[in-house]
């Protein structure tokens, strides 16, 4: 959508550390091991020959290994990689669901590019604008198609939502659960264009709620005083979104933008 599309989320390019200490496959457990506990920043670090991610090494996977033996041989190959254009809210959902404290990030040729922690997923929330947002999305709907809206809060019929996001993610869906059963959910942000309801934010509440066998929900509602082309609609006709079980759940793992460093290595 204008303001609350993908394109307007935080990106893992712009959280992430881009000066990143990294540790090559010929070096030896030793002297990797001295530099874990000489550091007070790092317990491993991404494997890298010529900046391409070849794997990551923990402190733990030193523990019994004999000191000469190059990193190589005891590295982690199979790991999660995320690419710069990837939201930083879905990178917090692979660093949270994997039990992970960062993740290397790679651009499409498989080279190191950053690494974002958990600390860095904690600070893109922590700056995140609130969803006062609306008003932002009011204004730049005026300018863009140069009309007047109105914004009110109302209740809103799940049933009659338009989707917007042919994808949510089954972790963020439980989260969101456990927010409506605790009366804690922020309400959805609709777009009323002549009648048709577009859901421009809170797909993962609508299907949460759909889930508890909940009919409606409260909703700041922005609506236009003549119906005009959006391009959120276009976008939930292109994928044939009509009504919320049109939505898609998927596992974090199945994101376009995460990969393994096994899978990279495959495609070339």
């Amino acid at each position: 959508m204008e303001v609350l599309s993908d394109r307007s989320k935080p990106k893992v390019k712009e959280y992430m550390t881009r000066d990143v200490a990294t540790v090559a496959p010929d070096e030896t457990v030793g002297d990797v091991a001295t530099r874990i506990a000489e550091s007070d920043e790092h317990s491993g670090f991404p494997v890298c020959e010529r900046r391409r991610v070849e794997g990551f090494i923990s402190a733990r996977d030193l523990l019994l290994a004999d000191d000469g033996d190059p990193i190589f041989k005891v590295m982690a190959t199979d790991l999660l990689v995320a690419h710069p254009d990837m939201k930083v809210t879905d990178a917090a959902r692979v660093i949270l669901r994997s039990g992970i404290q960062k993740l290397p990030v790679v651009d499409d040729a498989g080279n190191l590019v950053g690494i974002i922690s958990n600390a860095d997923v904690i600070r893109s929330q922590i700056e995140r604008a609130t969803p006062e947002k609306v008003g932002k999305l009011v204004r730049t709907l005026e300018e863009i198609h140069d009309t007047h809206l109105e914004q009110e809060r109302r209740t809103v019929a799940l049933a009659e939502l338009t989707p917007t996001q042919g994808r949510v993610y089954a972790d963020e869906l439980e989260g969101r659960r456990y927010e409506l059963e605790h009366g804690l959910a922020e309400p959805l942000v609709v777009i009323d264009n002549g009648g048709t309801l577009l859901l421009a934010d809170g797909h993962h509440r609508v299907l949460a709620a759909d889930r508890l066998g909940i009919d409606e929900m409260d909703a700041y509602v922005i609506v236009v005083d003549r119906t005009i082309e959006l391009g959120m609609a276009k976008t939930a006709e292109k994928e044939n979104l009509e009504r919320i079980d049109d939505i898609e759940v998927v596992d974090y793992a199945h994101h376009p933008l995460v990969q393994t460093t096994e899978r990279l290595q495959s495609d070339d």
